[in-house]
């Protein structure tokens, strides 16, 4: 028996078009993100793809991401489980700021340990491991065991929330992790088998 599990990073938000930290501030999607969302509908759609369970963030711009694909796929009464363990990463004392006015304001060489380090957080905020640090547990807990039953979930979250997930599927060190792009609407699939083991990405 095999589960399927998608991965979809939110479309496009007000602020990933305004190039400020998001972090656990709630801005909405923009057009393009709704697009984003339609497409990765529709390519779920093609894919003949049906699920049992959503699973999404505490965060408007994942659940609407969410909502938009499960239109397409003429879904809308499915199960929709929201927990701020799938949360972005808290970006503290930068959420709201300008990446170019946080370069000015902190060096360029500061912000970028803040933004790909693994285990540095930003004053105020979490670093990648304290992100996998509350996304891990509740994946191994409340998800990992229905895919093990063989139920099919569609995961709506953030770059790094899914990066934490990608990070355990795919046993990548804390160096491969931090490299790791994970693009607005753009699904990532697994095949993964009744024993856990991953079948295929």
């Amino acid at each position: 028996m095999t589960a399927s599990l998608v991965l979809v990073r939110h479309g496009q938000s007000e602020w990933n078009k305004k190039n400020l930290f998001t972090g656990w501030k709630n801005p909405d999607l923009t057009p393009r993100g709704v697009e984003e969302a339609i497409a990765a509908g529709n390519e779920l759609k093609n894919k003949n793809y049906k699920f049992d369970i959503m699973f999404t963030s505490d965060l408007l711009r994942a659940q609407k991401t969410g909502e938009i694909i499960l239109k397409q796929l003429g879904a809308e009464s499915l199960p929709i489980t929201k927990n701020q363990a799938l949360n972005e990463r808290d970006y503290g004392d930068l959420s709201g700021l300008n990446k170019d006015k946080a370069r000015e304001k902190w060096g360029d060489n500061q912000v970028h340990i803040w933004r790909r380090s693994y285990d540095i957080a930003p004053p105020g905020g979490e670093s990648l491991k304290d992100t996998a640090d509350r996304v891990l547990p509740y994946f191994r807990k409340e998800i990992f065991p229905k895919l093990l039953q063989g139920e099919n979930i569609l995961i709506t979250a953030h770059g790094n929330s899914l990066r934490s997930l990608v990070m355990e599927l795919d046993r990548l060190n804390k160096e491969e992790v931090v490299k790791l792009e994970i693009a607005t609407g753009d699904p990532i699939y697994y095949a993964i088998e009744s024993s856990g083991k991953v079948l295929k990405k």
